[in-house]
């Protein structure tokens, strides 16, 4: 019989995380067939609902909801607010916000099963929550802290109301969750995770760096380099901003438009936040996070792209024969260890506590395996005020304000394009670089030995690549190098930055044709600004014209399909309409090579193979060789099924496919919550917006599950409505949180 439910639990020997989670579930069942400490956990999440309910009676806050079902969240202080936000995001997406709680402790094994194991060991190797449970009252100011707070008793005032959504061991979420969901997340935007991934697998990847100052010695083996991730596949965004020197009417325009996934963690859910105390901000939140992430408020606003510096160093650690000491400046020091219990769920209510060793060098965590010991230093190590750092972003009133914020430098990295009402536009290419000595290949491991290689000091905002009131009226970022983001003369210089903080060098498409349409345009209209964000063409010096090239040069010998098709791509105009019947084969053709150049692979698939494989299903499945786009690029939602145009690294971007049951692409990731923010001449703002699905991002019995999709697909947009007045026009419901389910309102839900 199992033993009772406080049992110690039995250690197994460990299983390094990048062997994926069969081998945790073999892991788990192995100890458990031996007769190891195996729990049983409870189906449902028991907790008293009374202290919950309590906490909930501390605010003040409304709930307004326009006719989109977009929630605008009016309280009298900025706590209020946040915990307002958490009620209504929770109305909408509670299974993904408490999937971003449990990861936040490095628990959501618990719940989602061994596949979630590494997840958790990796959270809890990165230390984000022990950094959070030391510094959260000392680096955490106390009006951050009550947002971080407000926001978790809205999380636990829904669950409180709806026990039978709550997963077990969620509740009651806690401050430190919220502020540790930003340490978890905010440096896997610049790639982390392909590091990581990188030092748990099962050989070494990159040779370690020789000192550039000793004297030459006999060359040693080289393995094939492999460069981190830039970009997943050809995922990114873009970001705009034209001042009153370049548009037509004298007004400044900002373009909001991340491409994130339609669903989970990351997605995008639109929201109107208003308090008494001066918030008063639209924009974009992630599940969990109390504060808008990109938007605008009265004077200002910003959009944020994603950027790939080189943040994260490795070092090879020399081990004594029992590993216990690592070598560092001639001397042995030992390593830090600590035992750390993973809660993993495996059938039914059958659990295992898996026990795992975290260890720690004077570098960072360790991770060691048959091919070596490496350490991992990063930025974003032990920082926690992510939240703080957006909080006074988002109740800034000036350009000053704002630049303080930033310089905080809390958010690791992310590219932000800057307007206002004062008519300042900004581009910023935000990374904390390490200072790092100079003369060494950081891009390859580093010797663990020495600790002068061990960087202590980062840059700051003020220190890194950016365009501030160019001359040229306008700034453009697309994931592409920080050199090329405004009109010639305002670009900043690769020279005049150190070669070892590792800034891009790659071109975008995007950015190709961002620079070529709003760059080229000396007096930008208001419909030409939302015009040219949707152009849906690769440029002339676009790689893919190259690869495409490749193709129609091939020789497919006497196989007339291949020949017609060929003829047929030879047609192509780059372009990704609807009705073009050569955009198929094309697309389908070279993105395999793009993503693997993108991604650094060693075997880049040629495309003069991938052309024949691609001409095959498309006959299969469709018939013929050209299908017009639109039939094989597939928007679906709900009972929707709808085609769409646009494609991978086009400003109108739909990107990340994935083939449905019956072999059409559907689009993952791409335009998502889309902003077009607008300063007339006398600094007066207006803003519209669309989300790619909806308000109710994970409620599909909800009108605004795929109430938005048609109008996104269209290329359209709604109002969004900053005054009260304004929007009691447009209003669907008003409520404050309970009083729903209370019938104390005329709304339903």
């Amino acid at each position: 019989m199992p033993p009772p439910p406080d049992a110690p639990a039995r250690p197994c020997a460990p299983v390094p995380p990048a062997r994926g989670a069969g081998a945790w579930v073999a892991l788990a069942l192995g100890c458990a067939i031996a007769g190891g400490a195996w729990l049983l956990a409870p189906e449902r999440a028991h907790f008293d609902p009374a202290p919950l309910l309590a906490a909930a009676e501390r605010y003040d806050v409304r709930i307004l909801r326009d006719d989109y079902g977009v929630p605008h969240v009016y309280g009298r202080t900025d706590a209020d607010v946040a915990y307002g936000l958490a009620y209504a995001h929770s109305e909408d997406d509670f299974a993904t916000i408490q999937e971003v709680l449990l990861t936040a402790r490095g628990r959501l094994a618990s719940v989602k099963g061994a596949s979630a194991a590494p997840l958790d060991y990796v959270v809890r190797w990165m230390g984000g929550r022990a950094a959070v449970d030391a510094r959260y009252e000392a680096d955490l100011s106390p009006a951050a802290r009550a947002i971080a707070e407000a926001y978790a008793d809205g999380v636990n005032h829904y669950a409180a109301l709806h026990p039978r959504e709550v997963w077990p061991g969620v509740v009651p979420a806690t401050g430190r969750d919220v502020a540790a969901g930003f340490a978890a997340r905010m440096p896997l935007f610049y790639g982390l995770q392909s590091t990581i991934a990188e030092i748990f697998g099962d050989a070494r990847r990159r040779e370690t760096a020789a000192d550039p100052f000793a004297p030459p010695g006999p060359e040693a083996p080289v393995e094939a380099a492999l460069r981190l991730v830039t970009g997943g596949g050809l995922l990114g965004s873009n970001a705009v901003a034209v001042g009153p020197r370049r548009s037509a009417d004298g007004a400044t325009r900002l373009l909001v438009n991340s491409h994130q996934p339609y669903v989970g963690q990351v997605s995008w859910y639109e929201v109107h936040l208003h308090s008494e105390e001066g918030w008063d901000m639209a924009g974009g939140v992630f599940p969990g996070s109390p504060v808008v992430l990109h938007g605008h408020n009265r004077r200002l606003g910003w959009a944020s792209t994603v950027n790939r510096p080189d943040l994260a160093d490795v070092y090879v650690l020399a081990l004594d024969e029992d590993g216990s000491h690592y070598r560092l400046d001639g001397e042995w020091r030992p390593l830090e260890r600590e035992e750390t219990v993973l809660d993993v769920k495996l059938l039914g209510r059958l659990h295992w506590p898996v026990r795992r060793e975290i260890v720690r060098s004077v570098h960072g965590p360790v991770s060691i395996t048959s091919h070596g010991a490496y350490a991992l230093r990063f930025v974003g190590m032990g920082e926690v005020r992510q939240l703080e750092q957006y909080y006074r972003m988002n109740r800034a009133g000036s350009y000053d304000e704002w630049r303080d914020a930033m310089r905080m430098g809390a958010i690791p990295s992310l590219n932000f394009v800057y307007a206002d009402a004062e008519g300042r536009i900004a581009y910023l290419y935000n990374a904390q670089s390490p200072v790092r000595a100079p003369g060494w290949d950081w891009q390859a491991y580093l010797p663990g030995d020495r600790s002068d290689l061990v960087w202590t000091e980062t840059r700051g905002i003020d220190e890194a690549p950016q365009v501030v009131d160019p001359r040229s009226g306008f700034v453009v970022s697309a994931n592409h190098t920080p050199f090329r983001s405004s009109g010639l003369g305002d670009d900043p210089r690769p020279e005049d930055f150190a070669p070892e903080s590792g800034f891009e060098t790659r071109m975008t498409n995007r950015a190709l044709r961002a620079l070529e349409l709003y760059g080229q345009d000396r007096w930008i209209t208001r419909d030409e600004f939302r015009e040219y964000k949707y152009d849906k063409r690769y440029s002339e010096d676009a790689r893919v014209r190259d690869v495409v090239a490749e193709v129609l040069a091939a020789d497919y010998g006497d196989d007339a399909v291949l020949r017609d098709a060929q003829e047929r791509l030879a047609s192509w105009g780059f372009s990704v309409e609807l009705d073009d019947r050569a955009a198929a084969l094309g697309v389908l053709t070279a993105l395999p090579t793009l993503v693997a150049e993108m991604k650094g692979e060693a075997d880049v698939p040629r495309a003069v193979d991938t052309f024949p494989r691609v001409v095959e299903r498309l006959r299969d499945r469709y018939g013929r060789v050209d299908p017009t786009w639109g039939e094989v690029n597939r928007f679906r939602r709900g009972t929707l099924d709808l085609p769409a145009n646009g494609g991978p690294d086009v400003l109108r971007a739909l990107e990340d496919f994935s083939p449905d049951d019956d072999g059409v692409l559907v689009p993952n990731t791409g335009d998502s919550f889309i902003m077009f923010v607008e300063w007339d001449r006398d600094g007066e703002v207006s803003s519209e917006s669309v989300h790619q699905y909806g308000s109710a991002t994970l409620d599909a019995s909800s009108p605004h599950y795929d109430d938005q999709v048609e109008l996104f697909l269209a290329e359209g947009t709604k109002p969004v409505y900053l005054d009260e007045s304004a929007l009691r026009a447009h209003l669907e419901r008003e409520y404050r949180p309970g009083e729903e389910l209370a019938g104390r309102t005329g709304g339903t839900r």
